[in-house]
Order: structure tokens, then C-alpha cells, then sequence
């Protein structure tokens, strides 16, 4: 360590850094709750443009199925699934700046919020082509 260099847990830097990844998962929880609220609500756009297209006498049989399809299921998924990552990056954050001011962080460490997240996403991908396929 050069001479004036800090050690990390004194290092304004170092907090600096973790407020910008704590900053940036709170980023991408928003995303994923908003881009949850509008697939949720792209169901119910659906079903307003078919009841637009269907005749006067066949509007009271389409009236009563409020059917919007798998987009609410998914799309209150993504939204629970911002919360959670909003959540686990407040907790890891919390726990990354104690480890910081205590000296006991160690470097390198994989993040597993960030795996987990980006396993949910691909797993919600593959079933999503794969719906997107079946129904054509």
C-alpha cells in the first residue's frame, strides 16, 4: 500500500462504490417492477382491443370472461421479483458496509443476488419463447 493510501475501511472510495451497486440494484428492481406493471396491464390492452373488434351481440358473452391470459401472472411475478431485489439489496448493502467499516470484507466474493437474479430472468425468458411459440 503506497503512503497515501488509506486502508479500505477508511477509504471514502470504497463506500462510494458500494452506494453505486447498491444504487444500481435498486435501478434494476424498479425496472423489473415497472416493466412487470406493463406487462400485467398489456393482458387487459388485449382483451380491450379484441372486445373492440367483436360485434354488439357477441359483447355480452365476451363481457363476462375477464380472461387476461398468463400477462397478469407474469407480470405480478416480475413485480414481486423487483420487491425481493429491492429487499435483498438493501439487506447485502447493509451487510457490505459493515464488513467494510470492520475490515472484514473480502474481495472477489461472487454476488449471489446477482446470480440469482440473472438465473430467475433466464429461466423467465425461456418460458416466455417458449409461450410465445406455443400460442403464435
Amino acid at each position: 500500500m503506497a503512503d497515501n493510501e488509506a486502508p479500505a475501511e477508511r477509504d471514502p472510495r470504497v463506500y462510494f462504490a458500494a452506494e453505486r451497486t447498491f444504487l444500481a440494484w435498486i435501478r434494476t428492481g424498479l425496472a423489473l417492477m415497472g416493466f412487470g406493471f406493463v406487462v400485467a396491464r398489456f393482458g387487459l390492452f388485449l382483451r380491450e382491443l379484441s372486445m373492440r373488434q367483436l360485434q354488439p351481440s357477441q359483447m355480452s358473452s365476451m363481457a363476462s370472461s375477464h380472461t387476461t391470459g398468463p400477462s397478469l401472472w407474469l407480470g405480478t411475478a416480475l413485480v414481486i421479483v423487483g420487491v425481493i431485489v429491492n429487499v435483498s439489496a438493501a439487506l447485502t448493502h447493509i451487510h457490505q458496509v459493515k464488513a467494510l467499516a470492520t475490515g472484514t470484507w473480502v474481495a472477489g466474493k461472487p454476488s449471489k443476488t446477482a446470480v440469482a437474479v440473472a438465473l430467475l430472468l433466464a429461466a423467465a425468458g425461456v418460458g416466455l419463447a417458449i409461450y410465445l411459440v406455443w400460442v403464435r
